[in-house]
C-alpha cells in the first residue's frame, strides 16, 4: 500500500513526504517557497509516464540520451478547479529512436503502466505528441 505524508510548517506552506522519506515543499502561490499541490500533480504524471518510458525504450535497446516533458493541464473555471483536459509533450533526444518505438513506448505507459494516467483519466481528457531530436 503507497502512502504518505503531509505536514503544515507555518502559513500556507507544507511538506509531503513519501513512503521512502523523499520530500517536497509545497505552497500557495503568494507563499512563493513551494509547488502548487494541484500543479504536483501535474508533475507525478510527467514523472509516471517518464519513468515508463526510459523504461520501455531501455529494453527495446534504443540510445536515449535525454527526455524532457512538458504537460499543460486545463481547469475548471470554479472550485474545485478540476483537471479536465491534460496534454503531454514529450521531447527524447537520442541516436536511433524511431517514432514507431517512442509511440509505442508512450501509448504503453499512458495507456498500461502508469497509475497516475490511469487515475486521472477517468476525470480529464489526457492528450500526448512526442518530437524525437537527433543524439
Amino acid at each position: 500500500m503507497a502512502t504518505a505524508m503531509v505536514e503544515w510548517i507555518g502559513g500556507k506552506r507544507f511538506v509531503g513526504v513519501d513512503s521512502t522519506q523523499h520530500s517536497v515543499v509545497l505552497s500557495t502561490p503568494d507563499e512563493g517557497v513551494g509547488m502548487k499541490p494541484s500543479e504536483l500533480l501535474l508533475v507525478a504524471l510527467a514523472a509516471c509516464t517518464a519513468v515508463d518510458v526510459v523504461e520501455i525504450l531501455r529494453k527495446k535497446r534504443m540510445d536515449l540520451k535525454a527526455l524532457r516533458i512538458t504537460v499543460r493541464g486545463e481547469q475548471d473555471d470554479d472550485p474545485p478547479w478540476t483537471f479536465r483536459r491534460i496534454h503531454i509533450h514529450y521531447v527524447l533526444q537520442g541516436d536511433g529512436l524511431t517514432a514507431e518505438a517512442v509511440e509505442q513506448a508512450i501509448r504503453l505507459s499512458e495507456e498500461k503502466y502508469c497509475s497516475v494516467a490511469a487515475t486521472v483519466r477517468g476525470v480529464a481528457e489526457i492528450t500526448y505528441d512526442f518530437e524525437i531530436r537527433a543524439g
